[in-house]
């Protein structure tokens, strides 16, 4: 057993380690950073949405922002797509779940607000019609995906594609990437707050 435990750990820590010598995806993570403080402070709002344990990330990640991070401060203006559970069932219901993300960010999306999207994947098609409908509009989108970035590739204004084709892995370094946007957007979005 002890052999298993130490092995998944390691695991974990090798893509962590492989994150770490990404120069192209850390300068991405940086240029996230610098672009949605700029979209902050014209008054923009950042959107996340996910399936499954991806869902649960996306929330966590959006309650980092509009909750606190390290700092105590105001609010940011961030929220899961996929929280009002009867908005979720009924456009599942009479339309489709492949729509759901997509109705919303029609809805409630604007030109220079970000959408985060997270897939071990990358192949979700209700995040990938979101991100169709985010890129009509002119919405920032981050693809926080799996090694091949899938077909959101192609959609994504910036891919944090996680080199592992392992899904807890991946949503380890999903958090762990989301953890560090938050860390670094509050900080200087915040830079004067005593």
């Amino acid at each position: 057993m002890n052999h298993k435990i130490k092995s998944i750990i390691s695991e974990s820590i090798s893509v962590k380690s492989n994150l770490l010598g990404d120069e192209e995806l850390l300068a991405r993570v940086s240029e996230i950073v610098d672009k949605m403080v700029t979209a902050l402070r014209s008054g923009n709002r950042i959107y996340f949405c996910g399936n499954g344990g991806s869902a649960a990330d996306a929330q966590h990640l959006a309650a980092e922002f509009s909750g606190r991070f390290y700092i105590d401060r105001d609010a940011l203006p961030a929220e899961a797509l996929h929280c009002n559970t009867s908005y979720l069932t009924a456009v599942a219901n009479d339309y489709s779940y492949d729509v759901v993300y997509a109705r919303l960010i029609k809805g409630l999306g604007n030109k220079g607000d970000f959408l985060l999207g997270l897939s071990t994947s990358g192949n979700s098609t209700n995040i990938m019609k979101a991100f169709e409908v985010a890129r009509e509009k002119g919405i920032i989108t981050v693809g926080f995906t799996g090694d091949s970035g899938g077909q959101m590739k192609a959609l994504s204004d910036y891919l944090l594609n996680v080199p592992s084709k392992n899904t807890p892995r991946i949503q380890e370094s999903h958090i762990l990437l989301g953890h560090i946007i938050c860390e670094l957007v509050e900080e200087k979005y915040f830079a004067n707050h005593k």
